[in-house]
């Protein structure tokens, strides 16, 4: 797949120093990492920064939808460059979500830090903001399907690498159908179901392959 010039968006598990690395360098593309503990250095330096923070560079207003108003600031900074413990960072970040639900009128916030390669005469922080909230649509749309689909959250895969193992063979299947441009992701999933040779017609793994499955 050819990713130059585009940007790879990520969540705290592949926020890696070789995956930033392999990027921008090898692959000529930029990265847009969430930072959590599983990082503590870089997670403590971002936090520690942007600790007594002012005034943010950017605040979106979400229309209100699903019955609750959501607010998203960010604050950006090219400070840090030079010192994180990662290669290529062109500006770390800071992301504040606030939700009030209009019915009960409870608040709540989230807080998130993150790095991306790109600096901020390529990407404003309107631009970084609006990636970082691209990247966790994506996120969110995926784990309801699986857990609408697979009932995820009742699992009872609990031993070893089991639990992460099976998540990543069933975000596999949902992107499989998701990338033949299906209307429904759980209608195709039971028509595929127990019919090993519609699967092999769906994903054209032998010379006969049905082709009109495709588009349905």
């Amino acid at each position: 797949m050819d990713i130059q010039g585009k940007e790879i968006t990520a969540d705290a598990l592949l926020t890696q120093r070789k995956i930033a690395d392999f990027l921008v360098r090898e692959r000529k593309a930029h990265y847009h990492f969430t930072v959590k503990n599983n990082q503590p250095g870089l997670f403590q330096d971002i936090a520690l920064y942007f600790k007594d923070r002012q005034d943010p560079d950017f605040v979106h207003c979400e229309p209100p939808d699903h019955g609750r108003i959501e607010i998203r600031k960010i604050w950006t900074t090219t400070e840090l460059n030079g010192y994180l413990n990662c290669p290529h960072v062109g500006q770390a970040f800071l992301i504040q979500r606030g939700s009030t639900d209009k019915k009960s009128g409870k608040y709540s916030c989230e807080i998130a830090y993150g790095i991306t390669s790109r600096t901020p005469e390529q990407a404003d922080p309107q631009r970084v903001l609006a990636t970082n909230r691209g990247h966790w649509s994506i996120e969110n749309s995926c784990h309801y399907i699986i857990d609408w689909n697979y009932d995820e959250d009742r699992s009872r895969i609990r031993t070893g690498y089991g639990p992460e193992n099976i998540t990543r063979l069933r975000r596999f299947a949902i992107s499989v159908i998701k990338s033949k441009g299906v209307r429904s992701v759980a209608q195709k999933m039971r028509q595929l179901t127990r019919n090993v040779r519609l699967v092999f017609d769906y994903l054209r793994m032998t010379e006969n392959s049905c082709v009109c499955s495709l588009r349905r």
